[in-house]
């Protein structure tokens, strides 16, 4: 009886490597997007910061770090997103801009 079986696992285990590889699909990786702050002349520093920190969770010096980009290059990164997310957050700096009252304008872009 111990012969049949190990016949019969012998003859599946062919079975198996005779059969087609099956087909995988791969789900590709959404594209990623960086969520960047522009520079204006108008917008406290203050608050970019205070923005850095709230939506974006980052540290206190490294919110002072990318504010510092803003203001010296014209534009800082903030992180990068998938886009659902970039856009969330694009729409959150904004909102929380005009009702303060700033211009600051957030952008994303394609990684």
């Amino acid at each position: 009886m111990t012969d049949s079986i190990i016949r019969l696992s012998q003859e599946k285990h062919d079975e198996l490597l005779v059969m087609e590889p099956e087909t995988r699909t791969r789900t590709a990786r959404p594209p990623l997007y960086k969520v960047i702050l522009l520079n204006d002349d108008y917008t406290p520093i203050d608050f970019v910061v205070l923005v850095l920190k709230q939506f974006f969770h980052k540290a206190h010096e490294e919110a002072i770090r990318i504010t510092l980009d803003v203001h010296n290059r014209g534009s800082g990164t903030c992180g990068v997103f998938t886009r659902d997310v970039a856009e969330t957050k694009i729409d959150l700096v904004t909102l929380a801009a005009r009702k303060s009252e700033h211009p600051l304008q957030c952008v994303m872009e394609k990684e």
